[in-house]
């Protein structure tokens, strides 16, 4: 097994366990930053199938942009009774 076959099979679990956590997790801003995290993971991927402009745009707009435009519709819609639940 090669160093590149590994990385590929790390990333791709990444994006599962990331994934699933988005799902799972009760918390709405938990979920955000964990689907920011796949994107982030997927970008990754990108690169090491030598694809970098698609790895440009997976990250710039996957990972950041919309984590964080879903940051700010969570902050701007809960209230403080529903933080300290």
């Amino acid at each position: 097994m090669n160093i590149v076959f590994i990385l590929n099979l790390l990333c791709v679990l990444g994006i599962v366990i990331t994934a699933i956590c988005a799902v799972a997790f009760k918390n709405t801003l938990s979920s955000v930053i964990a689907l920011g995290s796949t994107g982030a993971f997927m970008g990754l991927e990108f690169i090491l199938l030598q694809a970098p402009d698609v790895a440009i745009a997976e990250v710039s707009v996957g990972a950041v942009l919309s984590t964080a435009i879903f940051v700010i519709a969570v902050r701007k819609t809960t209230t403080k009774e529903e933080e300290e639940e």
